[in-house]
C-alpha cells in the first residue's frame, strides 16, 4: 500500500510528492517572505504536519482567479494585474491545508485551516526557489495542476524549516 504525501522544504523553497520515501515529483515553491510561524496575521507559512482539506477548481481553467475560495470568472493576465496592482492573486487550483497538531498548527490563534494557508498557483512573473508569499505555498500553474491530479482530500503535507 503506497503513501502518498506532501514534502515542502521551506529552506530550498521545494515541495517534494512522495510516496513513502521515493520522490515521485520535485516542484519549485515560494513560501512566506517573513519565514516561518503559526500565528495569526504573522504572514508566516505554518510548519509541521497537515493535510490537504478541500480540493478546489477541479473544473476551472489554468490561470482562474479565486478570491475567498471561489472562481471569480477571470482569467489572469498581465492587463488584469495592472488594473489591480495590489492583489494577492491565488490562481488556477487550491489545495487547502488543515493542521494536524493541537497547539501548534491547530487551533486557537495557530490554526492553519482558520489561517487560509493554501498551496495555490500564482502568475508566471512571480519568481519561484524565492520566499514571497502571504504565507501560503505558491506554485507554478502547471505544477499546480499536474499535483492537484495526483492528491486527495486528506493527503498529508509536512512542512519543513
Amino acid at each position: 500500500m503506497s503513501d502518498i504525501r506532501i514534502h515542502v522544504d521551506v529552506a530550498s523553497q521545494t515541495l517534494e510528492l512522495r510516496d513513502d520515501e521515493r520522490v515521485l515529483k520535485r516542484y519549485a515553491v515560494s513560501t512566506a517572505a517573513n519565514g516561518c510561524g503559526e500565528e495569526n496575521g504573522s504572514g508566516c507559512t505554518p510548519r509541521g504536519w497537515h493535510r490537504v482539506r478541500a480540493r478546489i477548481g477541479a473544473d476551472c481553467p489554468e490561470g482562474a482567479v479565486f478570491t475567498g475560495r471561489r472562481a471569480t470568472g477571470e482569467i489572469y493576465s498581465p492587463e488584469l494585474a495592472e488594473a489591480f496592482p495590489k492583489r494577492d492573486w491565488i490562481l488556477t487550483r487550491i489545495l487547502w491545508l488543515t493542521g494536524l497538531e493541537s497547539g501548534r498548527n491547530r487551533g486557537g490563534s495557530v490554526d492553519t485551516l482558520r489561517r487560509y494557508i493554501y498551496i495555490h498557483g500564482t502568475p508566471d512573473r512571480e519568481p519561484m526557489g524565492e520566499a514571497r508569499s502571504h504565507g501560503c505555498i505558491r506554485m507554478r500553474n502547471a505544477d499546480l495542476i499536474e499535483l492537484f491530479e495526483r492528491v486527495p482530500v486528506g493527503t498529508r503535507v509536512f512542512i519543513a524549516e
